[in-house]
């Protein structure tokens, strides 16, 4: 009886290790890290800013646009260089200070190839009369930094020489009398300046 004892505990004890030995603890579960699947960043596709300058002419100076855009507008020009006989002419005529010191005005800056179509005789002469050379510059300012939407077709824009401009056009085509806007809505801490492709000569 006690032999029959005794083997009955010995098989309740090795079925309890089978048991144990057979059913391991399970594991806690790792998962491993999620990938990054966020989506690309698209590029920025939306149009320029309203205000920016237009026209053919701004490839061939867009890089002085930055530098400029914190200057006094006489200063500015003179940072151009397809404006540098223009700037030679303020600089003649004195007047670089005056457009320095002004506030809230519009310039519109005939370009070196306008300068140029003028007979070279003639131009000379212009440079070299302080009092004509004045009046000519002076009547290409006018009041008021002038936004695109500001010059619509038939507008007509007191200059400070005294007498009027005619804008003809709108939005990016714009002739201001005859002179075509080559590169237009520049901005300067003082101004905002319009590239032309001729010298407008008051009557």
């Amino acid at each position: 009886m006690l032999l029959a004892a005794a083997l009955a505990l010995a098989a309740t004890v090795t079925g309890a290790a089978g048991a144990s030995a057979a059913s391991p603890a399970p594991s806690p579960e790792i998962s491993p890290p999620s990938p990054d699947i966020s989506p690309p960043v698209p590029p920025d596709l939306s149009p320029s800013p309203e205000g920016s300058p237009f026209g053919a002419g701004c490839a061939a100076i867009e890089n002085t646009f930055a530098g400029i855009a914190g200057q006094p507008v006489g200063t500015a020009i003179s940072e151009v260089p397809d404006l540098s006989t223009l700037a030679d002419a303020v600089e003649e005529a004195g007047l670089a200070d005056r457009l320095n010191s002004a506030k809230d005005i519009t310039v519109f800056a005939p370009n070196n190839e306008a300068f140029e179509a003028i007979p070279q005789e003639r131009r000379d002469a212009v440079m070299a009369d302080k009092e004509q050379l004045t009046r000519i510059l002076s009547y290409h300012v006018v009041e008021g930094k002038k936004a695109p939407a500001d010059l619509e077709d038939g507008t007509t824009l007191k200059t400070l020489q005294g007498r009027e401009l005619t804008v003809k056009g709108s939005g990016d085509d714009l002739t201001i009398n005859d002179a075509k806007v080559v590169c237009g809505n520049i901005p300067t801490s003082n101004a905002t300046v319009y590239v032309i492709d001729k010298v407008l000569m008051p009557e």
